[in-house]
């Protein structure tokens, strides 16, 4: 089975998407660092079984980043100085 490039933008979206589910700011932006970086190294893969190779380790990465979220959530912090909007400041 051939990888489409609506499957491949899929995938980025629904790893954005589930990236940002993440209470915690650092393990959010991290995540969020992470995928945008893979997928610009692999924007220029010509190769089929590479290709495909590296969607299944997307899907993969998805559904771990789909556990992490719920555990992490359950477990949730304060929010980081850097995470407070100026409206929170003044308050």
């Amino acid at each position: 089975m051939a990888v489409a490039r609506e499957m491949i933008v899929n995938l980025y979206r629904n790893l954005i998407r589930e990236s940002k589910k993440w209470d915690s700011y650092n393990y959010r932006m991290y995540a969020l660092r992470k995928i945008r970086h893979e997928f610009r190294e692999n924007k220029l893969l010509q190769d089929a079984e590479k290709i495909k190779e590296s969607y299944n380790y997307g899907l993969t990465n998805l559904d771990m980043i789909r556990r992490q979220v719920t555990i992490g959530n359950l477990y949730s912090t304060r929010q980081l100085v850097i995470e407070t909007t100026p409206t929170q400041k003044a308050l």
